[in-house]
């Protein structure tokens, strides 16, 4: 395998990894914060042990988040090299702000929330959580803000070969951070409130070996989770729908491709539902199409036409240069359709889930298919939001910043085809160890479940790190 291809399947098996644990975090301390705040509105204990049963899970995730989120950076240095001299001026400071800013709080107030339980008021312990919350939005947005400049660039100027930053507002202002932030958010709080939902699922099949007390909080917790992922999955459905309209003018060969679309669209645009394309030959195989549709999520009309790839590549070779501009066009195809039909399933679930908790008919709880259903659940989101990924950062290419950078430009001089090999097979294996303990510590966790922190908590308080007799054993 050549060096692009090496440095690029490194780069996204760090990046997907990682991604698996950065909604899981955002989504879940925002349950947390929420069943916390429960506890202070109703002064129902509840709710507090399911805020400690729950962070102890958000707090792994946490954990293994840093952990790959400082193997991702390494990538810029290791294997990208030259996309960073080219950057490097625009993504230092968003990126400096997430590091000292966005983290510093998250980091610097989850320590206050683990370790003040017994030390201050109710309110301002919560107050913590949220913060925390807040932090890791931020941390996003600061991260967003740099990769929405590799999708539409703005506020540089080109110096001596660089792209170099002129105005930081337009950064900001830039109107693809704010489709992909309250993507990624609404993805994330979606992601919180469906694995809350499905682990809670899975330990309410045991429910005749849970004492009274499990079985009270996994039920609520079902009922919380499910609520955050029916907020969540409606909001991306307006958030998505603003974003891929956006594609129509900023990327059409992004938008072309997830629709695999070739040739120029009839008008009014039929939408293919399932197809296959010959990427070789440039044409679509075969597909099912229904009429009007991609008129509709295209222009939110009856009518208009699309472009599609083969027209757009002469565009863009005209403008740009010769080069191939067509995108992996089934990757991109079926990804789009996996994300939008687990979306679409969650919402439903979310639906059917609240109604068949609801008060007077609790019937979910007493039917094992059902709870097996939201189980199930718990795995859709991190397949979800890996195929929106691939969507995001495969319809780029061959640009690493669009219309500026090339792919084969940005890497680094000085790696080689054997340190790339090696690289990712240690990379791979560290990641399935890491996966394989998370998995295990989370199951642990749950197994445990409520009734063993509230003993332990009564033989033993939790002891804060920082006291002056914490090590005087």
């Amino acid at each position: 395998m050549d060096i692009v291809t090496l440095a690029r399947f490194q780069f996204a098996m760090t990046t997907i990894f990682h991604y698996f644990f950065v909604p899981f975090s955002i989504g879940v301390a925002l349950l947390v914060a929420i069943m916390e705040t429960l506890y202070v509105t109703k002064k129902d204990e509840s709710y507090k042990k399911m805020a400690k049963f729950w962070g102890n899970i958000f707090l792994l995730s946490f954990a293994v988040g840093v952990v790959t989120g400082i193997i991702q950076e390494f990538q810029f240095g290791m294997n990208w090299s030259d996309y960073s001299r080219f950057v490097g001026d625009i993504f230092g400071a968003p990126l400096a702000i997430e590091a000292l800013l966005a983290f510093f709080l998250e980091s610097t107030f989850l320590g206050l929330w683990m370790f003040t339980w017994q030390r201050v008021g109710p309110k301002l312990h919560v107050s913590f959580m949220w913060l925390v919350t807040l932090g890791s939005i931020l941390s996003a947005f600061w991260i967003l803000v740099a990769n929405s400049f590799m999708q539409h660039p703005t506020g540089f100027t080109f110096r001596n070969g660089r792209a170099e930053m002129n105005d930081f507002g337009a950064l900001i202002k830039n109107p693809q951070v704010w489709y992909e932030f309250s993507h990624v958010i609404l993805a994330a709080f979606l992601m919180g409130g469906i694995l809350i939902a499905g682990m809670s699922a899975f330990r309410l099949l045991k429910q005749r070996s849970l004492s009274e007390l499990s079985t009270g909080i996994f039920k609520k917790s079902l009922r919380v989770g499910l609520g955050v992922a029916l907020f969540g999955s409606l909001g991306i459905l307006i958030s998505g729908d603003m974003q891929m309209q956006a594609l129509v003018e900023d990327q059409p060969m992004k938008f072309a491709a997830t629709e695999g679309l070739y040739e120029d669209s009839d008008d009014p645009a039929s939408w293919t539902v399932i197809g296959w394309m010959d990427e070789a030959e440039h044409k679509r195989v075969f597909g099912i199409h229904v009429p009007y549709v991609l008129s509709i999520l295209s222009y939110h009309s009856l009518s208009g036409g699309v472009e599609g790839m083969n027209s757009l590549n002469e565009s863009m070779t005209a403008e740009y240069g010769d080069d191939n501009y067509f995108p992996p066009v089934n990757a991109m195809f079926w990804s789009f359709r996996i994300m939008v039909g687990f979306g679409m399933l969650m919402l439903l679930v979310s639906v059917l889930g609240l109604f068949f908790t609801r008060k007077k008919n609790p019937s979910l709880y007493k039917k094992p298919w059902m709870l097996w259903v939201v189980g199930l659940m718990t795995f859709t989101p991190f397949i979800a939001n890996t195929c929106g990924w691939l969507v995001t950062e495969l319809g780029r290419y061959p640009w690493t910043v669009y219309g500026m950078f090339k792919i084969q430009d940005s890497v680094s001089p000085n790696v080689t085809p054997a340190s790339l090999l090696f690289s990712n097979i240690v990379y791979f294996l560290l990641f399935g160890g890491l996966a394989v303990v998370m998995i295990y510590l989370v199951v642990r966790e749950l197994r445990k479940g409520p009734d063993v922190q509230e003993e332990q908590e009564k033989e033993e308080p939790a002891t804060d790190p920082f006291d002056g007799g914490a090590f005087n054993e």
